[in-house]
């Protein structure tokens, strides 16, 4: 007697989607540093509150900068999981190879989107170090927070492509009838 139901033959252990990427370790542990650093900095602005009456100002800065990056990353997370945002009455409908149709459209739609807005955040990263523009609050240049924004969404656009290609293989649409080689068979 095995002690593994049958049913799942083992992959609940893993807790991953056989068509989840693998890479996407990545986005979960920067989300768990992100979420540490920032109950961390908060747990001692509350500190610092209670035992003085006055508190750290950059933590507000550094806190907020957090997370709009957790934002960032859980969405690149979100895609490559194929569970981002949608309409299921629109995308669940329909026939299958409209369903298939529709999900690789909103894929190649989330990879232009994010593709866009890295090109154009450059231009403020840019602008920002050529300026020497610094943070309002603790006054550090203004960049080192602009930055993430052109490098997480040229992530989210890479993840977004990736789905699109995982969404056109034969078995990415359970529905979707495979069509059977027959030149290979044995006779």
């Amino acid at each position: 007697m095995s002690s593994t139901p049958p049913e799942t033959d083992g992959a609940a252990d893993t807790g991953a989607r056989p068509d989840e990427p693998r890479s996407l370790r990545i986005e979960d542990w920067l989300t768990v540093i992100i979420m540490a650093a920032l109950a961390l900095i908060t747990f001692a602005n509350v500190l610092v509150r209670y035992f003085t009456n006055s508190s750290f100002a950059w933590t507000e800065e550094i806190s907020v900068f957090l997370m709009i990056l957790l934002a960032l990353v859980a969405g690149s997370a979100a895609v490559a999981r194929n569970q981002h945002i949608r309409i299921e009455f629109f995308s669940d409908s329909g026939s299958v190879q409209r369903r298939k149709a529709l999900a690789r459209f909103g894929s190649l739609m989330v990879a232009l989107l994010f593709a866009i807005i890295a090109v154009l955040s450059v231009r403020v990263v840019w602008d920002d170090f050529r300026f020497e523009e610094t943070s309002p609050g603790i006054g550090v240049p203004q960049w080192w927070y602009s930055i993430w924004l052109p490098v997480v969404s040229a992530l989210i656009t890479l993840r977004a492509i990736g789905l699109f290609i995982r969404q056109g293989r034969p078995g990415a649409f359970p529905d979707v009838p495979v069509e059977k080689d027959h030149s290979k068979e044995i006779a």
